[in-house]
């Protein structure tokens, strides 16, 4: 009995010794490292690649905010303010198909099949309502109308795919350089600007593929609102 009782109580120190040890190790010291060497070499990355304006984090380069005006009296959707890019839907498209919410909580797709509405393999307006097409077309109609100001008149051909579709997660943060050279004229007259300084803008904050060819060109929308705002102040 007795060497039974001295073996468990071996066995029980040794047990709690490897925990503790265990513990330290890959609770403690492995979580520290990991953390000190992303701090010292992705130290923007580490934190939520925060992007900061006036001293002050207002986002993050990895997820797309909404530009909306306040709610007004009887409205469940808010309508876009216009006088600031705007980015791609979000959250599903809806009745204000230039930009929805943005809401971490709504994030996702569609989940709509291509052939969503379509007649004939094409989208028309006999396309029943909630149906992908049905949402594209009235996406698309939205774009034109609000970006068509005196002297320069979108057509719905002129019209890109990011600007009426949503992207897998939602909250994409960039648009495609021709979604943002679309908007340069309203953005422009919003702002009294000139469409030179807008477009020059969008031309400054473009990032072309990733070592020159993975991915697509791509527009920050709030890197580029950040440097709108700073341009408005200076006019």
């Amino acid at each position: 009995m007795n060497n039974s009782f001295v073996n468990t109580a071996r066995l029980f120190g040794a047990g709690l010794r490897a925990l503790l040890v265990l513990t330290l190790v890959t609770g403690v010291l492995y979580p520290l490292v990991v953390t000190g060497i992303a701090q010292a070499a992705f130290h923007g990355k580490a934190n939520g690649s925060e992007i900061k304006a006036d001293g002050k984090v207002v986002g993050s380069s990895l997820i797309g905010q909404s530009y909306d005006l306040p709610l007004k009296k009887g409205q469940d959707t808010p309508d876009p303010d216009l006088k600031w890019f705007q980015g791609r839907p979000a959250g599903g498209l809806g009745a204000n198909s230039i930009n929805t919410r943005y809401k971490l909580i709504l994030s996702g797709a569609t989940n709509l099949s291509a052939d969503s509405g379509a007649v004939k393999g094409k989208c028309t307006a006999q396309s029943e309502d909630g149906t992908l097409c049905a949402q594209v077309l009235a996406a698309k109609a939205a774009v034109v109308k609000d970006n068509s100001v005196p002297g320069y008149t979108v057509r719905p051909s002129d019209v890109p795919a990011d600007a009426v579709t949503s992207s897998g997660s939602g909250l994409d943060p960039a648009i495609s350089p021709e979604y943002a050279e679309l908007q340069v004229h309203r953005v422009a007259a919003k702002n009294g600007l000139s469409v030179a300084a807008v477009d020059k803008l969008v031309k400054d904050h473009t990032d072309g593929r990733t070592l020159g060819f993975l991915g697509e060109p791509q527009v920050n929308v709030l890197e580029l609102n950040i440097a709108l705002k700073d341009l408005t102040a200076r006019k």
